[in-house]
């Protein structure tokens, strides 16, 4: 392999509050925060074994249908459970289409994303 994908990027008005979501989402074990050479504090979400999620502050909010969008699959509960937790963690339901095995759901900041069955 010549390259590896290091994270995952995602553009957010509010970076800290995206990132705790997804922290407790997807349970992820550390928290970093760096600021670069203009004065914009970034949150990354890391873990050993998978990409980090990056959040970097933008003025803009979301305008559009995500080009890329995360596909999760729970591990532990089934599937409707795990879009309840979801729910109760500030996600809503966007899609729920009876002829497809997943859910469309969106984010705090309304970036979508997709729950699978259990796998």
């Amino acid at each position: 392999m010549r390259t590896r994908m290091l994270a995952v990027a995602v553009d957010c008005r509010e970076a800290e509050a995206l990132a705790a979501f997804w922290k407790e989402a997807l349970g992820y074990p550390e928290t970093e925060r760096w600021t670069d050479g203009h004065g914009v504090t970034y949150v990354e979400l890391k873990s050993p074994d998978v990409p980090s999620l990056l959040f970097q502050p933008v003025p803009e909010g979301k305008s559009g249908k995500n080009r890329l969008h995360l596909d999760l699959a729970p591990t532990e509960l089934e599937q409707r459970e795990e879009v309840a937790r979801l729910v109760s963690l500030g996600a809503r339901i966007v899609d729920d289409p009876e002829s497809d095995d997943w859910v469309v759901m969106a984010d705090p900041e309304e970036n979508e994303f997709c729950v699978l069955p259990r796998r």
